[in-house]
């Protein structure tokens, strides 16, 4: 197995990596200065986007169009004029509240979810897990989750997953056509990890990837949400993944350096970093296909 940083990127929030196997190369965030990022990972060449910070995440929607999660909003933007148009917003707004991870479901919908932190002891979480349909109209579908990171669909199309990482716990929901979704059911515990879960990807076996963003690891979770691997990493918080390269048998994680909670002064901490060697081949994600 190899570990290796690819090209010069050192974010201070590194997260929500996605492969475009069309172009062969690799998007991410620095979700604190807004930075969209879009990476040829032979080379290291690397072209940016200014988003309005903070940015919680984003997806391809076809085209030259990507969809980004900001704080309390959803957008469309255009990646060749930056001609950005206002979805909708969230149910609540807090200062400590903002959106956070999301990611693409089946349908081209998109799903994102919040956090908000500094609660108090006993204080409930507001906002939830939000869905933007492909008509662009935006819904909250679940709530009750603290600090919501890597929202995923199961590689069978019809199981959601998401972590609350202020609880350190992955959840399974069944997923209608509709969106909706069922009662959650607990899938993995990190706490033993002493980690919280964050950003996440399926294999093509159904495994469950996750970054241990407090344990400098990246680990997997069976059908059963049993740990069967666990990788260790030269940073101190690696905070999301995905698989990549011609054969999604790659794994790209990016770091933090300085989330404003985290920070970290190694070498490679912010950096991007490619595994190799890993012996699992990712499951295909698609991209939004939201035209309002």
């Amino acid at each position: 197995m190899q570990i290796e940083r690819i090209g010069t990127v050192r974010a201070a929030l590194g997260e929500c990596p996605v492969w475009d196997a069309a172009e062969n190369c690799l998007w991410m965030l620095d979700c604190r200065s807004g930075q969209l990022l879009r990476i040829d990972p032979e080379s290291g060449a690397t072209r940016e986007w200014c988003l309005p910070a903070p940015v919680g995440s984003f997806a391809l929607n076809g085209g030259d169009s990507i969809i980004v999660a900001l704080k309390e909003t959803f957008a469309l933007v255009s990646l060749n004029d930056g001609a950005t148009r206002t979805l909708g917003r969230i149910d609540d707004s807090h200062p400590n509240l903002r959106l956070n991870d999301g990611a693409p479901l089946p349908d081209g919908s998109f799903v994102a979810g919040t956090m908000h932190v500094h609660r108090q002891e006993g204080e409930a979480a507001l906002g939830g897990l939000y869905r933007v349909d492909t008509g662009g109209r935006v819904s909250r579908i679940a709530q009750g989750l603290g600090v919501v990171n890597g929202p995923v669909m199961h590689p069978d199309g019809r199981h959601f997953h998401v972590c609350d990482s202020a609880q350190r716990k992955g959840f399974r929901y069944r997923m209608e056509e509709t969106g909706r979704l069922s009662s959650p059911e607990v899938f993995i515990d990190t706490d033993a990890l002493g980690s919280a879960p964050d950003g996440c990807c399926f294999d093509r076996e159904g495994g469950l990837w996750t970054a241990l963003v407090h344990a400098a690891a990246i680990a997997r979770f069976d059908a059963a949400g049993k740990l069967d691997r666990r990788i260790d990493l030269p940073v101190a918080h690696p905070a999301s993944l995905c698989f990549g390269g011609p054969d999604l048998s790659d794994i790209f994680v990016t770091t933090i350096s300085d989330s404003g909670r985290l920070t970290a002064t190694g070498p490679l901490d912010g950096a991007l970093l490619r595994v190799r060697g890993a012996g699992a081949v990712g499951a295909p994600r698609g991209q939004c296909r939201i035209r309002p």
